[in-house]
């Protein structure tokens, strides 16, 4: 976090993002109208809307996962337009992370294992410095007692403490949240939100939390309604 008085770092900036899917064709469908967001470090932001409202569209252009039709998106000072795709597939690896609403952990591989995936992925082999950050993580999110145990053995809210720990693994500056609560009860979803919350204040990670949870929205930084293609952002609020 930038100290007292400073701007955090811009971790995100959208700038007249469009898109459209079947352009050129007479089908064709404008989704995203042109839209502007900035984003800093430790910047904690709520994504809300009604189905069809253009959020999945946005986090998948802000996540890298697909390109804008117009405009510019910009990741830790990196424009992005006109990266190749591996250039694009690593910049996201190394600076994104991502959650889920349904944990997409391996189920034949532990804990550990699957926190160490990203790792192994941009790597290419395992050293014991990656099984120490993965074991610091897992114990980060309180399931250090857990590392050897088999995803499928794991409860709803562990797993996603353990797809939260593997998000982290490669330190982003910016993790993309879709919905991580949605299939938790409300005792581990409010348990889920508080770790998001205190990782992102301590390691100045912005955060982009997708949610029709009101009541967690409300504890967010801001909130950014996404309403037919274009956002609408809430005055910030002193929230916890």
């Amino acid at each position: 976090m930038a100290e007292s008085g400073d701007v955090p770092a811009l971790v995100l900036q959208l700038q007249g993002v469009r898109k459209t899917f079947n352009a050129d064709l007479p089908n064709a469908v404008e989704v995203l109208h042109g839209i502007d967001l900035t984003l800093h470090a430790g910047e904690f932001c709520a994504v809300v809307g009604p189905s069809g409202s253009g959020k999945s569209t946005l986090l998948n252009i802000v996540g890298l996962l697909d390109r804008p039709t117009a405009g510019t998106v910009t990741i830790c000072g990196q424009l992005t337009q006109g990266l190749a795709d591996r250039a694009l597939t690593q910049l996201r690896g190394h600076r994104i992370g991502f959650v889920f609403q349904y944990h997409h952990l391996l189920s034949a591989f532990t804990a550990l294992e699957n926190v160490l995936m990203p790792m192994l992925a941009d790597a290419g082999s395992v050293n014991q410095q990656m099984v120490q950050r993965a074991t610091d993580l897992l114990d980060q999110v309180g399931l250090h007692a857990y590392l050897a145990q088999p995803a499928t053995q794991l409860s709803g809210g562990q797993q996603q403490r353990v797809a939260l720990a593997r998000a982290l693994a490669m330190q982003p500056a910016l993790l993309l949240a879709d919905e991580p609560t949605g299939n938790l009860d409300t005792v581990s979803a409010d348990a889920v939100f508080a770790l998001l919350r205190d990782i992102s204040r301590s390691a100045g990670m912005a955060v982009l939390f997708v949610t029709h949870n009101e009541a967690l929205a409300s504890r967010c930084d801001r909130t950014i309604n996404v309403v037919d293609g274009l956002i609408i952002a809430e005055p910030a609020a002193d929230r916890t």
